[in-house]
């Protein structure tokens, strides 16, 4: 097939792509606008299908081919649109005209001329979609400005309403073209939010208003925009915010109540993360460690209460983070302070750890009263022990010094034989001593308590102390005017000085120095609290300090128990006794001392006030007594035999008729049954069936004359005080002498 140059010259120069092509759409020719736009060029479009080198997008090889239709018609198809996907790979919006191409009559093929029209196409889609969206976002707009829960207007530069929607329009009515201040804001022209010239001046500005005429919180938010005449006008929402302001006013309070409440608690609270750093601490926490909360936020918490760098032992907060549970454990901090410490996990809604929340409470106090506790009520258990040996003892010791004096009165008289005797009276008079200083700490003293003064009482008692001193140890006293009385037993206070000082002499190994002083002193409850048997209230401290070896904690928490021994401290019962007899007057003895520091003593009694002191009178030395016998018939209520043998001999040494009853059942018996006189009873309060206390009041119903005196083992404290309280005329304390029992039956039987 030919084309004449004419042709030819417009094919090439046509902007539109053209290509001919056979009944079986192989490509006949393409023009050079086809090459550019397919990427193809006529050499080697030449042969290959049409759709191989015009790929189509629906054009030509899906569903109908446009080009086969117009081919099997033999008519033109014009404007017919379509895609064609070049060679690169871009698909173009064509406009294509088909063309039968003919040979004599019959149809040989198509002239396909086509026009890139995909740019038109997009300037008319982008012009629809502007138009669709200025539409949109008018209605878009005005439903927004509609439907928005607030007050919406504008106003221009003079302050007219331009527009309202319909919450204004619901509140305030139509005012669209009135002025802005007469129905909004303070209603006066010097309104400061009308006359708020930032607006105009191109920012935006929020005010906050309260009206008070109808007790609302209003908000306003005013921004400028230029009106298409170039003039500015003020978009304004006006908003009610009444219900949040008193929402925000309600929750800051109960924030406030919250904070309040945290820091009123007194346990130590702190917020803390995975890495231990505190996000929130209460005011207990800061002030245990002198700090602010704010100080402590952003801190590790151990750097605040045990080491700097690592850390505490045993942390519950890390197990905490650990477990996911609640740990809980005693924590020992470098500076003295125990804390039983919590560490609670707290999670958010899905069941993340967000922290743990460390509780602690400072147990410090606690852990040392229940220390003391403890170590009272040892020293009372062994106090009991002490009481019930000292008791068996002395029973004991009746025996023995009781039987020594009745056969010093057989035995001829021969100064042989009183030195041998001496002898024995001499150490059975020191294991009685030994037996005092044993009821002493059983806390069964006190047998004189007077009125006196502790600084006078020292100053009298140190010249007869001073002398068991070592020379190279120097006493110094400092005694204040005005320190109050006490009421105590003189010798038993005597026993208390000489003990601490023995100690304090046996501590200094060269020369040294003992220091007392006494001060009045107001004890409170929490002081009270930590020194079990203290009531709050005026005392007198007795400090005594020595600065010698000093003790470390094993020595000083044992130096109070009988028989404690070390190899310079305490070699028997002195500061036991010294312990029993301060409790014993209502008080309280501490020892503070470390090793190479010396040792402090202090001894708080209670002070007595000036109204109710009464001056003891000074004591009369008592007039040797001759043995005064009599006649008369006594109930010995004894079950010790030895007791009972060296007693008996005793009274009937005096003239006295004996009768004796081993139980208390007994005893009552022979009151109740006995048909002579029976003038007295020696009582013992240790019976084998019945206490005493018990006995007294059955063997006085069945003789209501009768007169007795208690005898026992045990001091005059405790269950003899009972009976004496209860009508009983005296007591004597086992082991007696005979001359004591002989002045003891005298002065009962006198009424003395």
């Amino acid at each position: 097939m030919e084309f004449n140059r004419i042709y030819q010259a417009i094919l090439e120069n046509m902007s539109e792509q053209v290509y001919v092509r056979d009944l079986d759409k192989n490509l006949l020719y393409i023009n050079p606008a086809s090459e550019r736009l397919t990427g193809w060029s006529m050499n080697k479009a030449i042969g290959k299908k049409c759709y191989e080198v015009f790929g189509d997008e629906g054009m030509t090889c899906r569903d109908v081919c446009p080009i086969e239709k117009a081919i099997s018609k033999g008519v033109p198809l014009l404007h017919h649109e379509g895609k064609l996907k070049t060679r690169s790979g871009d698909v173009r919006d064509m406009q294509v005209s088909i063309s039968p191409l003919y040979e004599a009559e019959s149809v040989i093929g198509a002239v396909v001329v086509m026009e890139d029209i995909t740019r038109l196409r997009e300037v008319e889609q982008t012009n629809v979609k502007t138009v669709i969206a200025l539409e949109l976002e008018h209605s878009r707009l005005v439903g927004i400005l509609e439907s928005i829960p607030d007050g919406v207007y504008i106003v221009d530069q003079h302050f007219n309403i331009q527009y309202i929607n319909p919450v204004i329009e619901r509140d305030f009515g139509k005012i669209q073209g009135r002025k802005c201040y007469q129905y909004l804001h303070d209603r006066t022209e010097s309104c400061p939010w009308c006359k708020n010239e930032e607006i105009f001046a191109g920012k935006s500005v929020i005010w906050e208003w309260y009206s008070s005429k109808n007790d609302t919180h209003y908000e306003l938010f005013g921004s400028p925009f230029k009106n298409p005449d170039g003039s500015i006008s003020k978009f304004e929402i006006f908003r009610d915010t009444t219900q949040r302001k008193r929402a925000e006013e309600a929750l800051q309070e109960s924030e406030n109540q919250k904070a309040a409440i945290l820091d009123g608690i007194t346990t130590n609270l702190a917020f803390v993360n995975e890495d231990l750093e505190i996000l929130w601490a209460n005011k207990a926490a800061a002030d245990s460690v002198n700090r602010s909360p704010d100080e402590m936020v952003g801190h590790k918490c151990h750097e605040f209460w045990a080491d700097p760098n690592i850390p505490c032992d045993d942390c519950p907060t890390l197990k905490a983070f650990k477990t996911k549970r609640t740990e809980q454990a005693i924590i020992y901090t470098p500076d003295g302070r125990v804390w039983d410490e919590k560490g609670e996990p707290v999670f958010d809604e899905k069941g993340g750890l967000i922290g743990v929340l460390e509780i602690a409470h400072d147990i410090t106090d606690k852990k040392k009263l229940e220390a003391r506790l403890q170590q009272a009520q040892k020293m009372e258990s062994i106090a009991t022990l002490a009481g019930g040996v000292a008791h068996e003892f002395n029973n004991a010791l009746m025996g023995v010094m009781g039987n020594i004096e009745l056969l010093k009165m057989d035995l001829p008289e021969d100064e042989g034989r009183d030195k041998y005797f001496e002898a024995m009276k001499g150490s059975g008079h020191r294991m009685s001593r030994l037996t005092d200083q044993l009821l002493a700490y059983a806390q069964r003293g006190k047998y004189h308590p007077k009125d006196l003064k502790l600084d006078d009482f020292v100053i009298q008692t140190l010249p007869i102390l001073q002398h068991d001193l070592s020379p190279s140890v120097r006493v110094e006293t400092h005694f204040p005017k005005g320190i109050s009385y006490i009421r105590a037993d003189n010798a038993q206070m005597q026993v208390v000085l000489s003990s601490i000082l023995a100690n304090s002499n046996e501590a200094i190994e060269d020369e040294g120095l003992i220091r007392i002083t006494s001060e009045n002193r107001d004890l409170d409850e929490a002081f009270t609290k930590l020194h079990p048997g203290l009531k709050p209230g005026p005392y007198v401290c007795l400090t005594i300090e020595d600065d010698g070896k000093g003790m470390d904690e094993e020595t000083r928490n044992g130096i109070f128990e009988p028989f404690f021994t070390t190899k310079f401290q305490g070699r028997g019962m002195g500061m036991a006794a010294a312990y029993g007899i301060v409790i014993n007057h209502d008080g309280w003895i501490s020892v503070d001392s470390e090793l190479g520091k010396g040792t402090v003593v202090q001894i708080y009694l209670p002070a007595i006030s000036a109204e109710s002191k009464e001056q003891g009178a000074k004591p009369v030395k008592q007039p040797e007594v001759e043995l005064a016998t009599s006649e008369g018939t006594i109930l010995m209520i004894e079950d010790e035999d030895v007791v009972i043998e060296v007693t008996q001999a005793m009274l009937e040494m005096l003239g006295y008729r004996v009768m004796v009853a081993k139980t208390g059942k007994d005893a009552i018996h022979i009151t109740e049954t006995f048909d002579g006189q029976i003038d007295l009873a020696l009582l013992d309060i240790k019976l084998p069936d019945m206490e005493g206390g018990k006995v007294y009041p059955l063997i006085m119903k069945a003789r209501p004359d009768l007169k007795v005196i208690v005898f026992s083992g045990y001091s005059i404290e405790g269950p003899a005080r009972k009976i004496l309280d209860a009508g009983a005329q005296d007591f004597i304390q086992k082991p007696f002498s005979l001359t004591t029992l002989s002045e003891k039956l005298k002065e009962v039987s006198e009424g003395k």
